[in-house]
């Protein structure tokens, strides 16, 4: 709530016994069906690029501003080179049947002193779009965040013309908050960007909801969801 200063101005709300939220640390989130593990370079960047590449011809790198690689080695060295970034730090994502790496994500724009990080670097192989583990993934990513690290503000930012991106925040929690009109020029092309959010007071009802969806009694026999996230009332 908004209060009003000695000059009968509106200033924010106070925030009580704030002293900033934590870096990430170098630790393993674990799940149900999936596991996030800091990347390590020479444990897990071929099977990565294995993964990623399959089925795969470069249109999952469409609206990232690096990519297709190639070979193996270009993909390793934008692994270490991302990794190195003092605001990034990346996870690879493994099936927790398989233990084999099926993804990659991250979090980026880390600023503890305001409690602003921002969920990116987002790339789901064949094997891990459309299942639990993906869902499951950025839950993890979502409950390090808020709970463990204590960031009071989780971003989602996407190229404005990524629909399947828009729409998985959306479907995810996020709030949209708008378009960064012309923000980046990326392979010669121009880049207006899309924002979303979720904040920590929103955090506890979009929890419930996740917690009801990934529960073993939401899915079937074959592991079909029972009721969409999206359907699902907090």
């Amino acid at each position: 709530m908004n209060e009003k200063n000695k000059f009968n101005q509106p200033v924010g709300g106070m925030v009580e016994n704030w002293c900033g939220a934590r870096r990430p640390a170098e630790s393993v989130l674990r799940g149900r069906d999936c596991i996030l593990e800091p990347v390590n370079v020479k444990r897990h960047g071929a099977q990565l690029f294995d993964s990623l590449s399959l089925d795969n011809r470069g249109e999952s790198w469409t609206y990232l501003p690096y990519g297709p690689f190639d070979t193996v080695d270009q993909f390793e060295h934008w692994l270490e080179e991302t990794s190195l970034e003092k605001d990034t730090f990346l996870y690879a994502i493994f099936d927790s049947k398989t233990q084999a790496p099926i993804g990659v994500a991250g979090y980026l724009r880390i600023n503890p002193e305001h409690g602003v990080i921002e969920v990116g670097h987002i790339h789901f192989s064949q094997l891990l779009k459309k299942t639990t583990a993906a869902t499951e993934a950025m839950y993890l990513m979502m409950h390090n965040a808020f709970e463990q690290l204590g960031y009071r503000r989780y971003e989602w930012k996407c190229h404005s013309l990524n629909q399947a991106s828009r729409n998985a925040a959306l479907r995810l929690g996020f709030t949209f908050e708008g378009i960064f009109r012309q923000s980046n020029v990326f392979k010669n092309r121009n880049r207006d960007t899309a924002w979303f959010s979720i904040i920590d007071s929103e955090w506890p009802k979009i929890k419930d909801k996740f917690s009801q969806w990934l529960s073993p009694d939401n899915f079937d026999n074959h592991g079909n969801q029972i009721q969409k996230l999206s359907r699902i009332k907090s």
